[in-house]
């Protein structure tokens, strides 16, 4: 895949300024985590208040982990969702439950093995994220799996775990469709580092343009 397509997703924003900043160095789409044990948890009015002051041109993400379709239906409805991220345990068949969305889904799969690359082959999403495994937590730990294990994917993959200002410009180069940026840029959960973002796409913007 050309390097020209890579998009830069900032997940886990809860504040304004955050959202803008990120808008401001570069970002294409940015996600609003939905899940409520998560520290960078944000109430869906919240959402909406943000989401609301954002540019038409930058595409929004509610990250949900195991919830009922009908939850992140009545999130969706509300028209401020381009992308919907299944971030936990979620079997094929809730993926084609949202298909009706006017949202495009992506689903996410906690890597450990390359055989967990294969399961998405299962899922009918318009793209799929993949993300470290953690035995405590559904993303936004930190760390990262081997990257040498993505092998080309026809579809659209996001690549996330890990990825800071350090080795954002690796992160790109493996390919993938977008790269996925949260804890990496954070000066604690739910509170960005401006000066990690501006950073991070200081180091890749010669990748992206």
């Amino acid at each position: 895949m050309s390097l020209l397509s890579v998009k830069v997703k900032i997940c886990g924003i809860t504040n304004l300024d955050d959202a803008l900043a990120a808008v401001d160095v570069g970002a294409d789409v940015l996600g609003f985590n939905f899940y409520p044990k998560s520290p960078r948890y944000i109430e869906p009015d919240q959402a909406v208040a943000i989401i609301r002051k954002l540019p038409t041109f930058v595409d929004t993400a509610g990250i949900f982990v195991n919830a009922a379709v009908e939850q992140i239906a009545a999130i969706a409805e509300r028209g401020i969702l381009d992308w919907i991220q299944l971030h936990g345990d979620e079997p094929p068949d809730v993926c084609n439950d949202l298909s009706w969305l006017h949202a495009r889904t992506i689903k996410a799969i906690r890597v450990r093995t390359r055989q967990d690359i294969a399961r998405t082959d299962a899922y009918c999403t318009d793209a799929i994220l993949l993300d470290a495994f953690s035995p405590t937590a559904y993303g936004g730990t930190g760390c990262r799996f081997d990257w040498s294990a993505i092998q080309t994917l026809y579809r659209r993959v996001f690549l996330a775990g890990g990825i800071t200002p350090e080795n954002a410009a690796e992160a790109v180069e493996t390919g993938v469709y977008g790269i996925d940026v949260c804890s990496g840029i954070e000066a604690k959960p739910g509170r960005k580092d401006h000066d990690k973002m501006r950073r991070l796409f200081a180091n890749i913007r010669h990748l992206l343009h």
